[in-house]
């Protein structure tokens, strides 16, 4: 290894010129492909595919539309909506809407969609038509038969609101741009809903609230770019941080820019893969940046060292690079290998974001390990005259106890009280959001506002998941299968968050009462076909009640919220009723719709925790294995990054922080680059104890030679995420809670509990 070191050496310091034109040339070319980097955000990327829900899910969306669609609330600041000027808003909304491209036009729902009808009882039989006439004026007269029509047609709640101060407009989306014949730009959709609806059509009168998907996603997009600014923020901090910590202007230029170069590489290779940034993963640049001026400063602190013990530039460079290539190279491929464990949660953002993060930490090797000590090497460093080596000898020798026997016990046994109250807490954290609204955003944003609003006004939300029902064709004319599904919709009505349900049994007990003039007690299931054809021939499959063939018929539960405990109750009541009511022909299948989706990702993200983790750390204790050849030294390593993470699932159950789809790969993201402290420092020592040394002794030479960066850098980069906890997203500022305490425990433990695990490991060498 020695030789292969050192002829790896010879080739890169000989060839200098060289190297650094092909990195000047690699960089431009990348540059480029970064510029075109555009932010994708893709309703199919937040879904697992290939989860039996969703499996359900893609069978019957082309008969009953997919989860991705938009709901528009049209509010009266005051009164109720029978105002001419209302209306007059009402019917802009809905032609604005209508003509949006993205929008499914036959899916477009609301007062003024002709398929939204009254029927009545009269004494012919029924009558009825359109809630609002096409000769409809809407004066006095006009506004009172559009008022009576509206009773009639039984939509207060879903198209008007319970206290009559709102009406809604609905839509699914495409996949796809019908004037392109691309993709659905999620994200130019959103602007447009904002530009062409509510800042077009919102006036003092009236107030214009939008959810779903698309609009949620565009306001992320929206919050993601003051990313910029904590990116800048965090940029600025640093480099005051290393200037302070290495006292050259040289010095402090060249890690961050070493690290801001592979940003852009990372970033260009994501363009020259296919991909783009997506609004989810708009932190993992910043994370590349912080692992890559994590590797920087070790490196500066190895040149700074060397050249004030009398070495220049070059000499100082080509020894530093030879010292941190296994270690540096160890540690970033680990990170590496961690992220691209990832890529094992079958969801497309996680694998988006594997494969940007490893990508990113990979390309680290290049320009932070082998770039920076080339660039080192043509500048002047002077020594420092004030350089005295021996200035934090006495911080050095206390934290050395940490390598004593007596210490080495008391931390073990605390870290092993810790680790217990953590697992224990650990177990309480719940899979999926823990708030009302979109879990990416902050309570009082715009879009959870609106939420807010609409689920208070109306009895329907976004909030609505399907349970499809399977059965033999022109079951709908069936008495038995229409009961089970009315037992079966009796049941889901009565569970703790449904607000309210929907199905073709509970419309055609309606209708049957209608044909009974009104009288409710006729509001129940016909018992003979003829009659049950008498009255489904009035649901048209337009509805979204049936089928054409009738063989499918979806029961809707609207919930009052997606909280992960809300919907782990009804999933398990779904389930449950299911085993109890489905027979050869009828089966009820989980899951469509909005939270059908939330379901499944949900399960997903459970699933997919425990293996997960698994892989990170199976990865990392085979390269500490293949590095250090010694069980002990990779147990020392490992072991503290484990009961970190653990308490770092302990903090998200304290904090009311849902394991979700952003916030699943944090704690991967967490081992990776909490990894790097424990191979830098065991890594000296490890040279130090093959020689015989004492733990003790081969601890504090670890420390003089490592401890100044390892201790500056999970302190600067803790300040620098730290900056997160004032962001407009919410997910971000979980992110930056998490990992503000993973930098920063992850570090305490390389110090602390790293040597005493090693002192008793290496029994014979302890004392």
């Amino acid at each position: 290894m020695e030789t292969i070191i050192n002829k790896i050496e010879m080739f890169i310091f000989r060839q200098r010129a060289l190297v650094l034109s092909f990195f000047v040339i690699l960089t431009l070319a990348l540059a480029y492909q970064a510029s075109q980097l555009k932010m994708d955000a893709a309703f199919s990327k937040n879904i697992p595919l290939n989860h039996e829900y969703m499996k359900t899910y893609t069978k019957h969306a082309k008969d009953f539309g997919g989860a991705n669609s938009i709901m528009v609330a049209v509010r009266a600041t005051e009164g109720t909506i029978y105002t001419p000027v209302f209306f007059e808003a009402l019917k802009k909304v809905h032609d604005q809407l209508y003509f949006i491209p993205g929008i499914d036009r036959t899916s477009v729902k609301s007062l003024y969609a002709p398929s939204t009808r009254f029927t009545e009882v009269v004494e012919d039989g029924f009558a009825g038509g359109p809630v609002i006439p096409a000769d409809f004026v809407a004066d006095q007269r006009g506004l009172a038969v559009v008022q009576a029509n509206v009773g009639k047609a039984g939509i207060v709640g879903r198209l008007v609101a319970n206290d009559f101060s709102s009406a809604m407009v609905t839509a699914r989306l495409m996949e796809f741009n019908p004037e392109t014949g691309e993709a659905l730009d999620t994200l130019a959709f959103a602007e447009q809903l904002e530009q062409e609806i509510r800042a077009q059509l919102a006036t003092d009168d009236i107030d214009i609230h939008i959810i779903g998907f698309a609009k949620m996603a565009g306001d992320v997009a929206d919050g993601a770019k003051g990313v910029v600014q904590f990116f800048l923020l965090a940029i600025a901090f640093t480099a005051i941080m290393v200037f302070l910590f290495c006292r050259s202007f040289i010095l402090t230029v060249l890690p961050l820019a070493c690290s801001l170069m592979a940003v852009v590489w990372q970033m260009g290779l994501l363009t020259v893969l296919g991909f783009g940034l997506d609004p989810m993963s708009i932190l993992v640049p910043f994370l590349v940046f912080a692992v890559g001026v994590s590797h920087s400063v070790q490196m500066i602190n190895g040149v700074k060292n060397k050249i004030n013990l009398g070495m220049n530039a070059k000499e100082a460079a080509a020894a530093t690079f030879r010292a941190l290539l296994i270690p540096g190279g160890i540690a970033l491929l680990s990170d590496t290998i961690g992220f691209i464990t990832l890529l094992s949660i079958d969801i497309g953002i996680i694998r988006e974001l594997a494969i940007s993060a490893s990508l990113g930490v990979a390309v680290i090797i290049l320009t932070n390990l082998v770039l920076l000590p080339v660039i080192i090497s043509f500048c002047r460093i002077k020594a420092n005259p004030d350089f005295d080596d021996t200035k934090l000898d006495g911080v050095w020798k206390a934290l050395s106890a940490f390598g004593t026997r007596k210490v080495a016990w008391v931390v073990v046994i605390s870290a092993a009280v810790l680790f217990g109250a953590g697992y224990y807490q650990s177990q309480k954290m719940k899979i999926g959001d823990l708030e009302a609204g979109a879990a990416a955003l902050h309570q009082w944003s715009r879009y959870n506002q609106d939420t807010a609003l609409i689920t208070d006004r109306f009895s329907v939300t976004t909030d609505v998941m399907s349970v499809i029902v399977e059965s033999g064709p022109d079951s709908c004319t069936q008495y038995d299968a229409l009961a089970l599904i009315d037992k079966f919709q009796w049941r889901l009505n009565n569970v703790e968050g449904v607000q309210s349900t929907m199905s073709l049994a509970s419309i055609t007990k309606k209708i049957n009462a209608g044909y009974n003039e009104g009288n409710p007690k006729w509001r129940m299931l016909p018992r003979t076909q003829a009659t049950l054809v008498q009255s489904i021939g009035q649901v048209p499959t337009t509805s979204g009640l049936l089928n054409p063939s009738c063989s499918v018929l979806p029961v809707y539960l609207f919930l009052e919220d997606h909280k992960a405990e809300t919907i782990e109750r009804v999933v398990a009541e779904v389930k449950k009723q299911s085993a109890l009511l489905d027979t050869d022909v009828v089966k009820f299948k989980l899951a469509s719709g909005p939270v059908g989706v939330m379901a499944a990702t949900n399960e997903a993200v459970e699933a997919a925790q425990t293996p997960m983790m698994f892989y990170v750390y199976g990865a990392v204790v085979l390269l500490c294995l293949l590095s250090f050849r010694s069980w002990r030294a990779t147990v020392s390593v490992v072991l503290p990054l484990f009961v970190v993470s653990t308490l770092a699932q302990a903090l998200m159950t304290f904090l009311d922080i849902g394991l979700t789809v952003s916030t699943l790969p944090v704690i991967a993201l967490g081992v990776g680059i909490g990894v790097d402290y424990g191979i830098y420092i065991l890594a000296t020592m490890a040279a130090g104890l093959n020689k015989g040394m004492s733990v003790e002794s081969a601890y504090l030479t670890a420390l003089k030679e490592r401890g100044t960066a390892v201790i500056f850098t999970g302190v600067t980069l803790a300040i620098g995420v730290s900056t997160w906890f004032f962001s407009d997203l919410k997910f971000q500022m979980d992110m930056g809670i998490l990992l503000t305490f993973m930098f920063l425990v992850n570090m305490l433990g390389a110090i602390i509990v790293l040597p005493a695990l090693a002192n008793l490991l290496w029994f014979k060498q302890g004392k």
